[in-house]
């Protein structure tokens, strides 16, 4: 459980044996490549964009509603040729679509006037026809010195046109003049079939394109390969004969990219970071605890000289999940649901990390399920072994709240003690110290608010303390001047605005009491209005009961499953974090061949 130490390596070349070494790296799949050209930042979006193209038209491919046998053969495939040909079918689908769709609203709109071509100006001489959608109830407000006929009537409409030189005047109708076009009804209709059968001959030609799924699935990873190979090349610096790469590279690789080196026949050069470097952040972690570091890459990636979260982060969601979902019923029914998944869980690596970790929120949530007693909140017998069991009461306020608090407590004080362990050899490791002092402090006095006491005194006595080593160490200004000590204390007296934060953020953790008594409690509404539907209705009232159980536990399951997610990983991504971590990084991309690796 660790960032990886890395060092940066600089291969020189000679230029033409380029795009070589640079497929042998590529294999190789151990650095993390840094951008040396400029020109690489430009170019990289036109090949993440290549790469989306291919994906888009997989997609485009695999929607289609019906697909014909796949071809294995590969000598009749051009990739390229065959992505173009279906993002062109999805773009003029597109296009015709719309124009369809306009047409149609037209069609819509100029049917109740009837099919009609507009005669010549001269024809009528001088007289225009203007149509007027006039509710019924309006009629009689026409002008009566106007000429015009209703030509169509509808439950709600007179469709009317008037004749006249010039638009009527706008007190003369009681509405607006409705704009029909000078596309006769009859020629909308032949370019709406027109369009009509071009998008069926599109449709056919997907259909038969998708012949060629299986062979773009399998091309993907390859062709993706030759995009990354594309855009290693812009990265690396050209110089007349030669080019130079510069790469992360993790330190236990270091001996074998120097064989790498010696059978290609390139200079190599290794670095230790400097301060002025931003290496990226490698996280390793065990197998068992690796879905850790799925749950913080959702939020942010440690920067590289910080520390790796992963395990306290596996640990302390499934603490949290648990207590939100405070049932052991519940979790009974998520262990269900993992042991049908698992088998299926284990085709991909993620998959298998992510069923640990739901593994053991299952385990944890099935412990402190039992531990206060709820099996979709159905009383138990008090001489049940199940019964004794339960020390925890959801609604003993006082003991759930003074328990959520001290969960959220020792979470922020882990945080800083981490925090101080980081920074151990500066002065401003003992601030964090003063932060977790001042926590502890004030949970205590919390706990001993009103009481006269030993345990008063030594609240009173670390909350002063926790205070002071805030003062005085949390800015790292030098004190090589006399005014240095003022500024540092100015400092000091600046971060203490974040006493409140500390007590809010501990105050937060009450989320997790207060999750879990909702959920408690409508699992128990659900189940009284059951029993009460059940002895009011005989006969069919226990199909509706069962009904009621089914869909309302479902339900409530749902919301507890939505609630343990989103606010297990909130307390642990805002309230951990601001006290934990300092940096925030970006991450390791191993420049590597995914077809490799997804076979191998």
């Amino acid at each position: 459980m660790a960032i990886v130490r890395l060092k940066k390596v600089t291969i020189t070349g000679l230029g033409k044996e380029k795009q070589a070494v640079l497929k042998k790296l590529q294999q190789l799949g151990q650095a993390h490549l840094i951008a040396l050209n400029p020109q690489a930042a430009k170019s990289q979006g036109e090949l993440r964009q290549q790469n989306r193209d291919v994906l888009t038209a997989l997609k485009y491919l695999n929607q289609c509603p019906r697909k014909r046998p796949q071809i294995d053969d590969m000598d009749d495939f051009d990739l390229d040729k065959t992505i173009t040909q279906i993002l062109d079918i999805k773009e003029k689908v597109r296009q015709l679509s719309e124009q369809l769709e306009e047409i149609q609203l037209k069609i819509k709109h100029l049917e109740p006037w009837g099919d009609f071509k507009l005669p010549p100006l001269e024809a009528l001489k001088g007289i225009r026809l203007w149509f007027y959608r006039v509710p019924r109830h309006l009629l009689k407000k026409i002008t009566k010195n106007l000429v015009w006929q209703v030509v169509h009537v509808d439950n709600i409409h007179c469709y009317v046109v008037v004749l006249s030189t010039k638009e009527p005047a706008r007190n003369a109708m009681p509405v607006a003049r409705s704009h029909t076009g000078s596309v006769p009804l009859s020629t909308l209709r032949k370019q709406a079939l027109r369009i009509t059968l071009e998008l069926e001959d599109l449709q056919a030609q997907r259909e038969s394109l998708t012949r060629w799924m299986t062979l773009i699935s399998f091309s993907l990873l390859k062709y993706q390969d030759q995009l990354d190979l594309k855009q290693a090349m812009l990265m690396a610096l050209d110089t007349q004969d030669l080019f130079i790469i510069q790469a992360w590279l993790p330190i236990n690789a270091e001996a074998e990219m120097m064989r790498f080196a010696q059978m290609q026949r390139l200079a190599l050069l290794f670095e230790a970071p400097v301060p002025q470097d931003t290496p990226p952040t490698l996280l390793k972690n065990p197998e068992w605890i690796a879905a850790g570091e799925d749950l913080i890459r959702f939020y942010q990636i440690p920067g590289y000289r910080e520390w790796d979260p992963s395990g306290i982060v596996f640990f302390s969601f499934a603490t949290f999940f648990a207590m939100i979902l405070s049932d052991a019923g519940y979790a009974s029914v998520l262990g269900v649901i993992l042991l049908l998944k698992w088998k299926r869980a284990a085709q991909t690596e993620k998959g298998r990390r992510m069923r640990i970790l739901a593994l053991v929120i299952v385990l944890f949530s099935l412990l402190w399920g039992m531990l206060t007693g709820s099996y979709f909140a159905i009383p138990l017998p008090p001489e049940s072994i199940l019964a004794k069991a339960a020390i925890v009461d959801l609604t003993d306020f006082d003991q759930m709240m003074r328990l959520s608090i001290a969960v959220g407590v020792a979470h922020l004080i882990l945080a800083n003690l981490i925090k101080a362990w980081q920074y151990r050899k500066t002065a401003c490791s003992l601030a964090s110290i003063g932060w977790a002092v001042l926590a502890a402090a004030g949970f205590l006095a919390w706990l001993e608010f009103g009481q006269v006491g030993t345990m008063m005194t030594v609240s009173r006595i670390g909350i002063v303390t926790g205070l002071a080593l805030v003062l005085c160490f949390s800015s790292s200004r030098s004190l090589s001047r006399p005014q240095d000590l003022f500024w540092r204390l100015v400092e000091g007296v600046k971060n203490m605005a974040a006493v409140s934060q500390i007590f809010g953020d501990a105050l937060s953790y009450l989320r997790l009491f207060a999750l879990g008594l909702a959920s408690a409690s409508l699992a128990l509404t659900f189940n009284h209005l059951a029993g009460s539907v059940y002895h009011a209705m005989p006969g069919i009232g226990l199909f509706l009961s069962l009904l009621i159980l089914l869909a309302g536990h479902l339900l409530n399951l749902v919301l507890c499953l939505m609630s343990g997610v989103v606010h297990g990983l909130r307390l642990n991504f805002i309230e951990f974090f601001h006290w934990s971590l300092s940096d925030e990084g970006y991450p390791f991309k191993v420049f590597a061949c995914r077809e490799e690796v997804s076979h191998g």
